[in-house]
């Protein structure tokens, strides 16, 4: 296509073209030349894309951006690459006290969530999602606080430089987002379904209201509430992951939105676990397995189109909050099935120190919650009496011996 300068308030003219290429997946090329004012040199940036109107509507950002003068190579810069080139203003002022976990935020959230995305690009949305993101990881609220508080401070830089009109990064309404999260985990077990009956006519519910009833959504609904598992980590599962000799399920990742798409990631605290596979699904494992040929890298579910699935398209595809509502579950989310799986897991009898395993808690306190609360209360009377009996006394007459302690009474019979 042909080109058209343009001459810049500076005197600088920038010349732009779009050359259909089309044996490329991304046919039309978008492209800028100008000469460096200082240095003479000539210059380029270029971006495929598409459709021509994408093309398009690239070159006319960057011009309008180069007429209020900012360079068009600073105006294409991911937010990553941008956020290196500004940090020290960007910072600037901070003590150190606050610096590091600023940028402990920076490198290990904001960068992997949002810092391949062109800093122009960057919405209230993108932000809005990565930062649930970080509260479903379980992230504590002071990291949150601090990711989101460096990427203001980039973000307000990006202001000031002219490459955008406001600041995407100043989001409200999270700390309510990380509220409900934490009343969830303060009471799993008011979240979880009360039996077996009620989740097969959950899934069955949530198949007849997809498009050409999709069988899959249901299986995922069970796959997760049998296994413990999040939805993510389901996607997530591979043919490999499953021993069919052993029915153990080894949990490796997880499917988690990103700005730019779904993607694949480690498990929380990248730690792999094991999860028993119970007789009620081996069934429809081994059917799932034999659907993809037995290639190993094939995930176990995929949605209709043979994408990754994630909690919003399971919530969007089977009209979710409807179905549970109707059937008098208002309450559950897509999560509770996590909650439902452990919560059964508690009431059967697995030990608590295997149940946090299965589930990946970092802190046993955690599994503790999904312990009936009978069970809970003997447990707990039985540390009082412990506690109790090895309290240190005095003997009433001193002529008496003193009375060895129970953990004394132990250690002698041991002897």
């Amino acid at each position: 296509m042909s080109t058209r300068p343009v001459e810049l308030p500076v005197g600088v003219a920038i010349r732009d073209d779009i050359e259909h290429r089309p044996d490329r997946p991304t046919p039309y090329r978008a492209r800028l030349r100008w000469n460096d004012p200082l240095t003479r040199q000539v210059r380029t940036k270029s971006q495929s894309f598409a459709t021509v109107d994408e093309a398009q509507a690239w070159i006319d950002r960057l011009l309008r951006l180069a007429h209020g003068g900012v360079d068009p190579v600073n105006a294409t810069f991911t937010l990553a690459e941008y956020g290196d080139s500004v940090m020290p203003l960007a910072v600037r002022g901070l003590e150190s006290k606050t610096l590091d976990p600023y940028l402990a935020g920076w490198h290990k959230r904001v960068v992997p969530s949002l810092g391949h995305i062109n800093v122009s690009m960057i919405t209230n949305g993108l932000v809005d999602r990565a930062v649930h993101a970080w509260i479903t990881d379980e992230c504590s609220r002071s990291t949150v606080k601090n990711s989101l508080a460096i990427l203001v401070r980039v973000m307000e830089q990006a202001v000031r430089d002219g490459i955008i009109d406001r600041n995407p990064a100043r989001v409200t309404g999270w700390q309510r987002d990380y509220q409900q999260f934490e009343d969830e985990l303060d009471d799993p077990r008011a979240l979880a379904l009360p039996d077996w009956a009620t989740l097969v006519a959950l899934a069955d519910e949530l198949v007849a209201r997809s498009t050409d009833n999709f069988s899959a959504w249901g299986e995922v609904v069970i796959f997760a509430a049998c296994t413990a598992a999040r939805i993510g980590e389901v996607s997530g599962c591979r043919v490999r992951d499953i021993d069919t000799d052993r029915w153990i399920w080894t949990v490796r990742r997880q499917t988690t939105p990103s700005p730019g798409g779904l993607m694949d990631k480690g498990t929380k605290g990248n730690r792999a676990r094991a999860v028993p596979l119970i007789a009620e699904i081996r069934e429809m494992v081994e059917r799932r397995v034999h659907a993809v040929g037995h290639r190993p890298d094939a995930r176990l579910f995929t949605g209709p189109r043979g994408g990754r699935i994630a909690t919003a398209v399971l919530r969007d595809a089977t009209h979710w909050d409807e179905v549970v509502a109707a059937l008098g579950y208002e309450h559950l989310r897509r999560h509770s099935l996590r909650h439902t799986g452990l919560t059964w897991m508690a009431d059967a009898g697995v030990p608590v120190h295997v149940l946090r395993k299965i589930a990946g808690h970092g802190n046993i306190t955690t599994t503790q919650r999904y312990l009936h609360p009978d069970a809970a209360a003997i447990a707990a009377a039985g540390d009082s009496l412990t506690t109790y009996l090895n309290a240190p006394r005095i003997p009433a007459h001193r002529h008496l011996r003193p009375v060895r302690s129970p953990r004394d009474f132990a250690a002698g019979i041991q002897r």
